[in-house]
This record gives structure tokens, sequence and C-alpha cells, in this order.
């Protein structure tokens, strides 16, 4: 790619990285700490790969300070970390561990010292294993005890953070948790599916409640969706544009609609009638979902192209969801839906590199809620990344990537879109769930024997960005 310019960001623009609590953490039994669903998932055989778990992870609430030297050395403006769920309120119910609470009070005060500005995210799939085994996200009490729990961390941590999400990418909670199987709790039932993704949009509605009573009104409240880019493989067959309408119905609007605008699709009630009749929703749900926001985050890595049933089987090759390989299909009541592998260069997920879908996606939003900022809070790409003799670690790949996506950015607010603050995904090579530790998406190499941080090209490259706060003219500066 060559540009004759540099594109230059607003002075206020929120560079940061984020990363997740169980990805990251480790110490999975210290402070109080009780299992979540993933410690469950990863300690059952042939759920992860290598038997990988994240117990150690990248050993972060015991490195945490070197961590917060490691940001501030990248120039990192912001940083978006998880709170566990069952770090702070172990059962998920009842008053909090302290020692928990201490330990986000603790981080957030390094970031603020460093001017590092703190975004939180409630929910980033680790629900304590003791509602899971109530009856986890397919059941209405899981919602009201995150309202709960929403409340206790907003008060703890509300006099020191400003920015705030509720759950992240609530589609992979309900559909790859409840649907396929492939995330935790790895279930496979697709009224389970619906069930779970209300009861997860009634959380955000719930939380948010919760912690509009405990903030100051200055504070700035989100959810962050992983919204699909979905195109028709034949944009004039009727067939092929209704395949994207189904898929993009279940994998963006079933949150977005109630989220944004008060009620679910009525064309996505319509095609999952067969599975359920909706009646978990109760009068005054969509209303409660329906909170008002101050922002959204959107996550994204890739676009997917879907078309009706073929007539003969497409190669692996050929096909793929971007979600993992399950004997289940997560896609309720639209099974029969065909995905093709999108053309152009692939990452180590097998994901396709599109950088146009993300300024689709940021336009998309710009003109569904014109009145809300929005923040990339998730993008970024795996790369086979090892040190060379030297002990350094070399990343072009992921420089191009980056390079790309910020011009994407760039693109969607020339045309008009908020766009607040961009997080890369990662901060750190991490536990990347049922893939364990063989994809790396960091930005730092961790060495998952010694967990000594090695920040890669691409690491340095982005600390030049933002000191410069512009993406540089040309692919050599």
């Amino acid at each position: 790619m060559t540009e004759n310019n540099p594109r230059v960001f607003p002075p206020d623009f929120l560079w940061g990285a984020a990363t997740a609590a169980y990805q990251i953490e480790g110490g999975a039994r210290d402070g109080g700490r009780t299992p979540s669903i993933w410690d469950t998932f990863s300690h059952t055989p042939g759920k992860v790969l290598a038997g990988d778990t994240g117990d150690v992870a990248c050993d972060h609430y015991h490195r945490w300070r070197d961590d917060l030297a490691l940001m501030s050395e990248l120039n990192l403006r912001s940083y978006r970390f998880s709170v566990s769920w069952p770090r702070v309120q172990p059962t998920g119910r009842g008053p909090a561990v302290q020692r928990g609470l201490d330990f986000y009070r603790e981080l957030v005060d390094g970031l603020l010292e460093r001017d590092i500005t703190p975004i939180v995210t409630l929910y980033h799939w680790d629900l304590p294993q003791e509602l899971e085994d109530a009856g986890g996200w397919p059941e209405r009490e899981t919602a009201e005890r995150f309202a709960e729990y929403a409340g206790i961390v907003g008060e703890t941590l509300g006099d020191r953070v400003s920015l705030w999400t509720t759950l992240n990418e609530p589609f992979c909670s309900a559909f790859l948790g409840y649907g396929s199987g492939v995330h935790a709790p790895g279930r496979h039932d697709h009224e389970s599916v619906l069930r779970a993704a209300h009861h997860l949009n009634l959380a955000h509605g719930l939380g948010t409640q919760a912690l509009r009573s405990v903030l100051p009104r200055t504070a700035e409240v989100s959810i962050s969706f992983n919204p699909g880019v979905v195109h028709p493989l034949n944009p004039e067959s009727e067939a092929d544009r209704d395949a994207a309408r189904r898929i993009d119905n279940l994998h963006t609007r079933i949150f977005s609609d109630p989220v944004l605008h008060g009620s679910y699709p009525e064309d996505l009630k319509q095609d999952t009638a067969r599975v359920t009749d909706w009646s978990f929703v109760r009068d005054g749900d969509e209303a409660t979902i329906h909170q008002p926001l101050d922002s959204i985050g959107i996550n994204y890595y890739t676009t997917t192209v879907v078309s009706g049933p073929v007539a003969d089987e497409l190669p692996e090759s050929k096909r793929a969801d971007n979600h993992g390989k399950s004997e289940h299909s997560m896609w309720v009541a639209a099974e029969d839906v065909v995905f093709h592998r999108p053309p152009g260069d692939v990452t180590e997920m097998g994901w396709t590199v599109a950088p146009s879908g993300l300024t689709e996606l940021l336009l998309r939003f710009s003109r569904e809620a014109p009145k809300l900022g929005l923040y990339v809070t998730e993008n970024g790409a795996a790369y086979d990344d090892k040190p060379d003799a030297s002990g350094a670690v070399h990343d072009p790949e992921r420089i191009s990537y980056l390079r790309q996506h910020f011009a994407a950015v760039h693109d969607a607010m020339e045309q008009g879109a908020d766009v607040r603050g961009y997080q890369v995904w990662s901060l750190l090579d991490n536990f990347e769930w049922a893939f364990g530790y063989s994809k790396r998406f960091g930005i730092v190499h961790v060495d998952f024997d010694t967990l000594a941080r090695t920040p890669k090209s691409s690491a340095r490259w982005y600390a030049g960005v933002i000191a410069a706060n512009q993406l540089p003219a040309s692919q050599s500066d």
C-alpha cells in the first residue's frame, strides 16, 4: 500500500491495546478466585488444543507492574482490560472478595499514574462456574446476577474509571458457547443459544442501569459487539442474499437491534420460529435492554461470504465460518447456509485480511447510531512469530495488517464516522481460547516457558504511530 500523505488522527484519539482476564491473568486459585466456565472447559480433555489451560497464562496477576511499564514504553494512551467475575465475586452471588477488588484498584491506579486511560470490560466470557451449574446464560437469573456484579465493580472503580463496557462479544458467548460448543461451556442446543442471547442482552441492560446508579454522570457506558460483515457469494442470487440476511440477523442484529433500537428483528423471530416461540422475552425486557449509551465498541477481524445451499460439498479449503470447527452448527435455523472463504491473504487463524470490512462496519454503525461515539475495541492478527538468533521478534506481516486497518479507520472517519479510539488485539501473546497457546496475536511476544516479554517490531512501529499520532506516509517509515 502506497500513500502520498500521512493520515493524521485527532489529538485526543485513544490509541491503546486490549486484553482479557482469563487469557492473561493466571493466578487461577489466588486471592479467593474460584473456577469460571473457562477453567472447567480448559481442564476437560479434548476441549483445548494440547490440553492448554489459563491456570498461569501470562501470569499478569503477579507481573502487572512489569506489564504497565511495557505499556508506558509503547506510548499507550489507553488499556482495555476485563475484570474476572470469579475473582471479584467467586460464586456469582453475594459479597465481593476484597482481595479481588484490590487487584483491580491497584492496576487502575498504576495506569492513571502513567497517564494511561483504563477501559474496563465487565464480562469477557469468564462466567463463574456456579452460575453455569445453575443453568448459565440461558437462565434469566444469570442476567440479574450480572447486574449485581456490575454494581459492585462500578462502585469500587467508578471514581477512577470513566470508560465502561458491559459485555464483550455476546455473540461468542451465546453461539459458540451454547451452539457449536467450541467455547465454554461447550453446550449444543439451539433454543439455549437464543435464550442465552436474550439474557446476555438483558444483562447488558440491567448492568447498564446498575452502573448508572453508582457512576459519576461523566462516565461513559458502552458494549463491544463483534458484528459480522456478511456478503452474499452472488449478489444477483436471491438465495444468496437471503442467506446473508439470515446470518446477519444471527451474527449482528440479534444484539444490536434490541440494544440500539429496543426490539428484536421480526424476520429473525420468523426465521427461528421452529426452534422457539421467544416466550422467554418478557414484557418490558426490550425496553430494559435499550438503555441510553455513550458509545459502541466494534471488534473486527475479517469478513464472511455466504450462499444458499450448493449442489456439491465444498472442500475444507473453500469453506469456513471463521469460528472454529465443530460437528454442531451454531447457526440457528440456518444450518443450510454455506460459508465460503473470501479470497486474499490469510492470517494464522485462516482469516482473510480484509481491511475494507472495518470501514464498512464503522460506517454502518455510524449511520445506525449517529449520536454515539465508536471505538475499535479489538482488531489484530495472529502470525507465527518466533524470536531470531538475537532474540528479536520481527513481524512485518502484522505491521502491514495494522497499517491497512489504521487506514481503514481513517477512511471511515473521513466519511463522517465518530471513531474515538483503537485498541489493538492484543498487548500480549496469550491463551487463545480453544487454540490454547498456539496462536499469537500479541504485539509483545511471550515465552510461555519463562514468561519473558519481548516487544515485537510491530510494537515498536505502533509506538511510533502513537507518538506521531499519524500513520506514516510510506511503508518504510
